[in-house]
């Protein structure tokens, strides 16, 4: 008897572990059909920076904005594999490990979007209101779903 690999927790947008074989499966392909919803919010705020600001003819804002949700859209996704490959293999999770990914994860993605920001300055910081935006969306779309599980008699 086999039992699947993975199985998507539709409540919370992740990917819980269960037993079976850890090869199975592209770990990519999986995050990805795990976070559609946030994939196509992603879209829409790019859409609609575009709309708005591309009507005031701020296009370099509305990049730079884009530019902020596309980095924190990879950032979660990087975030979501790295979590779904460390519960597929099984190892034990350390703080330092937790850590040590985190502080590097966020490091390169600070060096990267404060570079972009002073480089396309003042539109630039479109960039870190992009990152901030698609931070609350995101932590917004994870929140809910627990909420709602925790409301359940």
């Amino acid at each position: 008897m086999t039992t699947p690999d993975t199985t998507p927790d539709t409540t919370s947008g992740t990917t819980a572990a269960t037993s079976g074989s850890a090869g199975r499966g592209s770990l990519l392909g999986t995050v990805l059909r795990d976070q559609r919803k946030t994939i196509g919010v992603a879209l829409v705020l790019v859409v609609a920076s575009y709309w708005i600001l591309g009507q005031l003819d701020r296009w370099t804002l509305a990049g730079c904005i884009t530019a902020g949700i596309v980095l924190g859209l990879l950032n979660h996704l990087a975030t979501e594999r790295w979590l779904l490959k460390i519960i597929r293999s099984g190892e034990e999770m350390t703080r330092g490990k937790l850590a040590s990914a985190t502080f590097v994860r966020l490091l390169v993605l600070t060096v990267i979007a404060v570079g972009i920001a002073v480089a396309f300055w003042p539109d630039g910081i479109g960039l870190l209101l992009g990152l901030a935006l698609f931070r609350l969306i995101a932590l917004v779309m994870t929140a809910l779903p627990l909420l709602k599980e925790l409301k359940k008699p």
